[in-house]
């Protein structure tokens, strides 16, 4: 499989997979264990990977976000909870939600897809995707379904990352990028309603474009790895986006 398929293919299942434990039920109950509620706890320990940080530095990496959200699960959640403590308890969570999701997948197809998750996240030079940075400092786990979950996290920020270069490189702005993206998810970032752009068919292919370039930075990265690697990375996605709908606790 070449990087520009492998990039396509693997899109938005890992959109889906990266994202999946954030409102789970379970993780819901893990954010009150620290004394937030699940917003503050997806907050804390998402951006609690870039450590204990002024708001300006989780503006940048949050950057499809309105700044009253990142206030509200940032800057006032860090006056309930340590940020660095709420990012290893928010990885627990994500682990946990493996746990009770991929257990009817072959731990050898698991531990392929780690492996070539992270290496193709290591791929991208430091400080282009802070939060791959951030993530990428917990140890690849020993345990072949927490792993590849940390994968599946790691490629999601990945392409997150890249994103935002290419939303600016293609000259269009992160609110109107938000906005073409799902109007549904442009007020769950916190924008309201007079923030919304007028649409035009430049916008759109501007749109467009930084989609094109964000497909391609992702692939690049893809560059590092075999052609086994390359159908790891594929079928491991494939197998986990499916188990989204067939949940499998896993033995132990």
């Amino acid at each position: 499989m070449n990087t520009k398929d492998l990039s396509s293919l693997t899109a938005d299942p890992i959109q889906v997979l990266g994202m999946s434990f954030y409102f789970d039920p379970l993780t819901k109950e893990k954010g009150r264990e620290h004394g937030i509620n699940v917003v503050e706890f997806y907050g804390l320990g998402r951006a609690g990977v870039l450590g204990d940080v002024d708001t300006r530095v989780v503006e940048e990496a949050f950057t499809f976000f309105d700044s009253s959200s990142i206030d509200y699960f940032w800057t006032s959640a860090k006056e309930k909870a340590d940020p660095v403590v709420v990012a290893a308890a928010h990885l627990d969570a994500a682990y946990a939600f493996a746990d009770r999701t991929f257990g009817a997948i072959d731990t050898a197809v698991l531990a392929n897809f780690a492996v070539a998750a992270r290496k193709a996240a290591e791929a991208e030079p430091r400080g282009v995707c802070p939060l791959v940075d951030g993530y990428l400092q917990f140890p690849a786990p020993s345990d072949p379904v927490h792993a590849a979950y940390l994968g599946t996290i790691l490629l999601r920020e990945l392409r997150g990352g890249v994103h935002i270069h290419a939303v600016s490189e293609a000259g269009l702005d992160p609110v109107e990028a938000c906005y073409l993206q799902d109007p549904m998810v442009f007020t769950l970032h916190g924008y309201k309603e007079d923030a919304t752009p007028e649409v035009t068919k430049d916008l759109e292919a501007k749109k467009r474009r930084a989609e094109e370039l964000t497909g391609e930075a992702v692939a690049s990265c893809f560059d590092v790895l075999s052609d086994e690697e390359r159908e790891a990375l594929a079928l491991g996605t494939t197998l986990m986006f499916d188990a989204l709908q067939n949940p499998v606790p896993v033995a132990r």
